[in-house]
């Protein structure tokens, strides 16, 4: 494993750095409407590239609270995620201005709407060799959509196992997880190990410590020096065990400004700190582009120094103005998650896994819920 520090930025990751803002893909945002850059800017993208052999490059979308990587690497383009319900185009648009029309692998890592919700668009506007998905339905209109945009295509998707390996361009990744079939979405994500040259990225959706355990017990190599942290950085994820087998000297936390959960939680924060870990956040910095080519590992960004959590702090959660104040909450019993009875999420709950309470938010949070990231009730 090389453990090289951060070199200097390359002149094409500076200019990375102004296509997000051209973009608009500022931190805690990512534009739907954003044009792509003029060719000109296109062509001084690709002089810049190795004439020996060209590099891998892993863009961390920012597209607020959910998750979406883009991974190229020579002809080659990879699709991790693909944000919520509303960033689809967004998604689409990024893609083409990258230059890519076909995917060799769209990776749903699980059936969760700010995994997924944007993915309908995409595996409907361009051709995908492979769509890996788990083996783990949802009876929600977000994964029906997901579908049906599959189904028009003519397209399946391949259910991976632990150990399978892929070839992608010169580089290649292998399965991790999920190692068994859970009740929770969460623990039912794919996870993969993508390595190039001497480098290794590991991306691991939203396993909690329970797949992380079960990815060790199976004695997977998790070893990476870059780790995409799992749950946008929760302390339900990331846990001791599994970061000390990683060992990574940089980690990637995808969430939204001033999101709702917390995220990342202080806990996951100080590990990484206390264990000496590079952070970047697509809350803070907006979209993160790395680039290897197969011994070190350039960023298009200073790394966070904030070691700032998303976790409200005690004013923040003061008893609310009116005492009162009755409000029905709509709960995902699948998901553990509780939203607002106008929430456009709501309507995606199965019947079998919705229910309504005039339980207080404390109470909810009490019990082991999560409020909705989109209406935040």
């Amino acid at each position: 494993m090389n453990k090289n520090k951060t070199s200097t930025i390359s002149v094409l990751l500076i200019l990375m750095l102004a296509f997000s803002a051209f973009t608009g893909c500022s931190a805690g945002s990512f534009s739907d409407t954003a044009a792509p850059p003029d060719a000109e800017t296109v062509t001084e993208i690709s002089d810049t590239s190795s004439d020996d052999a060209d590099p891998l490059r892993v863009y961390f979308l920012d597209v607020g609270q959910g998750d979406c990587t883009v991974l190229t690497q020579g002809d080659s383009a990879m699709l991790i995620d693909a944000g919520e319900n509303d960033k689809g185009t967004a998604v689409q648009s990024y893609l083409e201005y990258l230059g890519i029309d076909n995917l060799d692998y769209a990776v749903l890592t699980h059936p969760d709407s700010d995994h997924i919700g944007g993915a309908d668009v995409v595996l409907y506007k361009f051709g995908c060799d492979t769509i890996l998905m788990p083996d783990a339905e949802t009876d929600t209109k977000t994964y029906d959509e997901v579908i049906q945009a599959m189904n028009a295509k003519g397209e399946s998707a391949v259910h991976p196992s632990p150990g399978d390996i892929y070839e992608f361009g010169e580089a290649s990744f292998t399965i991790l997880a999920p190692v068994q079939s859970y009740d929770d979405n969460n623990n039912n994500s794919i996870v993969l190990r993508l390595d190039y040259g001497e480098n290794s990225f590991l991306f691991t959706g939203d396993a909690e410590s329970q797949a992380e355990a079960d990815i060790l017990a199976s004695g997977a190599d998790v070893d990476a020096d870059v780790l995409k942290a799992g749950h946008h950085g929760s302390s339900t994820s990331t846990s001791d065990e599994f970061l000390a087998a990683v060992s990574p000297e940089y980690a990637v936390i995808s969430c939204g400004e001033d999101n709702s959960y917390g995220h990342p939680h202080a806990e996951t924060l100080n590990k990484l700190r206390q264990n000496g870990i590079t952070v970047f956040r697509t809350d803070e910095q907006g979209t993160i582009v790395a680039e290897s080519d197969g011994q070190e590992i350039t960023w298009s960004s200073s790394p966070s120094d904030s070691w700032q959590s998303g976790e409200p702090s005690e004013a923040d959660t003061a008893a609310p103005p009116s005492l009162n104040q009755e409000v029905t909450y709509v709960l995902n019993t699948n998901t553990m998650k509780f939203h607002l009875p106008d929430c456009s999420s709501a309507d995606d709950i199965a019947d079998q896994n919705r229910e309504t309470t005039d339980q207080t938010r404390d109470e909810l949070i009490a019990e082991g819920y999560e409020p909705c990231g989109r209406c935040n009730p």
